[in-house]
């Protein structure tokens, strides 16, 4: 798991999914500024729901298990969608970044199913190490919607700003720690 070409392929498929989920980030963006005339919980059931499908598919094809990642990221976007919904009305807007702290956590655990590794412990790890760094990217890039104006909105600017939230996420799942020569030499 650890070899430079493994960190290297890890690097790769970490800017290839931060910018194919931001571009779909970006088009859930534009769906709801351009055809969503009132927010309603549906349709960010459905939203959470697409969205997170479209990572677990991304994580599937990385694991050549696309259906299972696939079920398994729309599970975890619904369940974050819900979640906000369910607490939003006592925490707020703040509910929004533990809904994405959780979603990391999840999409660690679901990256160790599809891809086993060292195991949930270190799955666990990684998924709070990629809610941490992806939720301080996602808080620094969260203004993207203020002023609320979707007609001025620059969606290159929301492409942008939803790479900077996803790629350290990404990174803290998918790419693989160097391994020093000793322990390359033990697994030999």
């Amino acid at each position: 798991m650890g070899s430079p070409t493994g960190s290297l392929t890890g690097v790769r498929a970490t800017l290839g999914g931060a910018v194919a989920i931001a571009a779909v980030s970006t088009l859930g963006d534009f769906i709801w500024a351009t055809w969503i005339p009132r927010h309603r919980a549906i349709y960010g059931l459905t939203h959470g729901t697409l969205l997170f499908l479209c990572v677990g598919l991304f994580l599937g094809t990385l694991a050549n298990k696309r259906v299972a990642g696939t079920l398994g990221g729309a599970l975890i976007g619904f369940a974050a969608a819900g979640s906000f919904y369910l607490l939003a009305p006592v925490a707020g807007r703040w509910t929004m970044f533990a809904a994405w702290f959780g979603v990391w956590i999840a999409l660690g655990l679901l990256n160790e199913r599809l891809k086993p590794g060292p195991g949930i412990g270190s799955a666990v790890v990684r998924g709070v190490l990629a809610a941490v760094v992806s939720g301080a990217a996602f808080y620094l890039v969260s203004g993207i919607w203020r002023p609320f104006n979707p007609q001025g909105w620059d969606y290159l600017v929301h492409l942008g700003a939803w790479m900077v939230a996803y790629f350290p996420g990404f990174a803290a799942l998918l790419v693989a720690r160097p391994q020093s020569g000793a322990v390359r030499q033990q697994k030999a």
